[in-house]
């Protein structure tokens, strides 16, 4: 009698329970839905339709596009424009970062013990990534030019045996185009690593100093350890602006020359797809890129990954 009163309290009570979390679970997947949905549609279908393309052969946009199987893939591993186009976004992306992250990491730093003037100086540090392309483009073409303020100043000084046509040599050329990417993103990222730093509460770098710790021991000991995952998350941000925002830059700057000396995935992409009219060529080039771009991606994950 006692455990059928004990049964006949419990399952209304199961019943109930059961009841709560499909709701809750009904409740979960209509908050989702729109979100699915959303990446579903402008991520996940334009990367189907991308690797789609990349079967067919497509010359031109008015063109009727007809299956060509393998045909573009076959064509990658006997195109030497592409093998160039990949060592170039390699170095442009990890010189690009190895310029950017840790240079901002230290300009952070300093912007985060808010020096006298600190504010005016953020906004200084940050107005290079507002400026346009075109206009970045512009000014660093002047820049290079063979009578530009760079030659200038190095014959000015006595070293003009190191003066370049900057942009037309093809030793120096990729170089440059990099060293415009790193004017731009070093500020801001700076300005934005300061917002995390800034967080760190002063009373855990006062308890360092009084252990003895320098400057240098903090940063790495305390400010790094502390914001390890916000610097890998900027680190991805950085690698996905250099690695697809290459093709905007080294087409106002160099259009991809001297010969192929800067081409980058992304600028080949766009060169095969729009000058050239090859768009299930570009299509195939794509996929490369995204293979290129999800190892890049893994790699800085591993790189920055944490014991929790």
């Amino acid at each position: 009698m006692a455990s059928q009163l004990i049964e006949s309290v419990a399952l209304p009570s199961t019943i109930a329970r059961r009841r709560h979390v499909r709701r809750q679970r009904r409740s979960q997947v209509t908050e989702v839905t729109p979100a699915l949905a959303w990446y579903g549609l402008f991520m996940v279908l334009p990367l189907l339709a991308m690797i789609a393309l990349s079967f067919f052969n497509w010359n031109s946009l008015v063109a009727q596009p007809h299956f060509g199987g393998l045909t573009n893939y076959r064509y990658l591993f006997q195109d030497e424009i592409l093998r160039t186009a990949i060592v170039n976004t390699v170095l442009y992306v990890g010189v690009g970062l190895l310029l950017i992250i840790p240079g901002g990491f230290l300009l952070g730093f300093f912007l985060s013990r808010r020096p006298p003037g600190h504010a005016v100086l953020s906004v200084i540090l940050f107005t290079p990534w507002i400026v346009s392309a075109s206009a970045r483009a512009m000014m660093f073409t002047g820049l290079y030019q063979p009578s530009g303020a760079i030659n200038s100043i190095l014959g000015a000084v006595g070293l003009g045996n190191l003066q370049h046509l900057w942009l037309s040599n093809p030793s120096t050329a990729l170089w440059s185009v990099i060293a415009t990417e790193a004017w731009a993103g070093i500020g801001a990222t700076g300005v934005i690593f300061s917002a995390a730093l800034g967080r760190i509460s002063p009373e855990t770098y006062e308890a360092a100093r009084l252990d003895g710790a320098g400057v240098w021991r903090e940063m790495f000991s305390i400010a790094y350890p502390m914001t390890k995952d916000f610097v890998g998350l900027m680190t991805m941000l950085q690698f996905l602006w250099l690695f697809l925002g290459s093709a905007g830059t080294v087409l106002l700057l160099t259009n991809g020359g001297p010969g192929s000396s800067t081409m980058t995935l992304a600028f080949y992409l766009y060169d095969q797809a729009f000058v050239s009219g090859r768009i299930g060529y570009s299509q195939a080039i794509g996929v490369v890129g995204l293979l290129v771009g999800l190892i890049g991606m893994g790699v800085i994950r591993f790189a920055f990954r944490t014991k929790e």
